[in-house]
């Protein structure tokens, strides 16, 4: 079975419409995606509609996406304080997106087992022991097996960092970053996910990067005209950093 497993779309339809025409030229006969579906793009509210419509989806909470579930005077505050840009964007996505998908943020579970072809699976957007640990490349292995510590899977998926990234430990544990779709920090700023296919207890897995119409996606972030949208637009076209 051909899984695809997907993170951090940022509410960048036009990444995730190139993610999706690969993922059905592929055959992947289910989609989990890793959260932050919305906070701080061009198009939230569609990539929620969106992702909202799909049967064939298993999707947790990322740490935006809590943010926006949970907005309160206090989490602006404390995120303006180190991410002022990203703090404008928190205020206008909950300005704008409807009561159904802030509702539908919170609910989300903040992570997820479930097997599929004999292997055991966990979702997280994080780590499994936060949902903003970051699990980055070339991390040291020991601080990697601290991190999954006491968790009895196979497989560990996770997102978060914007970055791709893969891991077997000495209990033969792989543990893969899928990298982001909507924000991705990747050679030429291209969308990364990553293709499973699971067959009788084994798999393999493969990290896909693509290209998007990057143009239109920043034209979009620009339209939204709060303060700061011009920043995210170039962070769009030109990234240097998850976030200002």
């Amino acid at each position: 079975m051909k899984v695809a497993i997907l993170s951090d779309i940022h509410g960048n339809m036009q990444a995730l419409e190139s993610v999706m025409k690969d993922i059905n030229k592929n055959g992947c006969e289910k989609v989990l995606c890793l959260g932050d579906l919305a906070m701080a793009g061009p198009e939230p509210s569609k990539v929620i509609d969106f992702v909202k419509s799909q049967s064939n989806w298993t999707v947790i909470q990322g740490n935006t996406d809590k943010m926006i579930a949970d907005f309160s005077p206090e989490i602006l505050k404390n995120t303006e304080r180190v991410f002022p840009v990203m703090a404008h964007a928190l205020a206008d996505d909950v300005l704008f997106l409807s009561d159904d998908s802030k509702e539908y943020l919170k609910n989300l579970p903040t992570q997820k087992e479930l097997k599929i072809e004999g292997v055991k699976i966990l979702m997280v957007h994080g780590s499994p022991r936060r949902n903003n640990e970051d699990i980055l490349p070339d991390m040291p292995i020991a601080q990697i097996e601290e991190i999954i510590k006491g968790v009895s899977v196979d497989l560990v998926f996770c997102g978060h960092t914007h970055i791709p990234a893969g891991y077997q430990t000495s209990t033969k544990q792989t543990v893969v970053n899928v990298g982001s779709v909507g924000r991705p920090m990747t050679k030429d700023a291209k969308s990364c996910y990553c293709i499973a296919n699971f067959d009788n207890g084994s798999f393999s897995i493969e990290h896909r990067l693509l290209d998007y119409d990057r143009e239109k996606a920043a034209e979009i972030m620009r339209s939204r005209a709060f303060d700061g949208a011009e920043k995210l637009a170039e962070m769009i076209l030109h990234p240097t950093s998850r976030h200002v």
